[in-house]
């Protein structure tokens, strides 16, 4: 008879010029089941800060955006520049929660690239905007 072992441990990684640890969990994983290197995008994390705060307001565990700010040591225009995302149609939110790491350097979508198509309230033309911000943050990557 065989036994099997699983071990799980907090690793500690120490970056050359940084002195506050990062921690991985052993063996992270994407959906996929496969490691994927590089970082998150920003927009992906503040798109899904948006989604948090929405959850935290309408379950009244916040009340304001002003609340928000003062609990995050933010402006109520940097939380406003965050919730902004929320007005995206569903499907490029999802997308932005998704995108691909980035290996190296600034990650080729901006924040300040989302709030235009933000702005626009018909989803179609979102829709079109952001395939055309796609198109062009591709050809600038490759």
């Amino acid at each position: 008879m065989t036994t099997s072992w699983t071990v799980e441990c907090a690793v500690q990684f120490r970056r050359p010029g940084r002195s506050a640890p990062t921690h991985h969990a052993a063996g992270a994983t994407s959906v996929a089941g496969t490691v994927r290197p590089g970082r998150l995008p920003r927009v992906a994390r503040l798109m899904a800060l948006a989604l948090r705060f929405d959850g935290l307001i309408q379950s009244g565990a916040v009340r304001t955006h002003a609340e928000l700010a003062r609990l995050g040591h933010v402006t109520r225009a940097r939380i406003s520049q965050i919730m902004c995302l929320l007005l995206l149609a569903p499907d490029i939110q999802e997308e932005l929660l998704f995108l691909q790491p980035v290996q190296r350097g600034r990650a080729p979508i901006l924040i300040c690239h989302l709030w235009p198509i933000a702005a626009n309230p018909d989803w179609r033309r979102q829709r079109r905007q952001w395939q055309a911000l796609r198109r062009l943050a591709a050809s600038q990557a490759g």
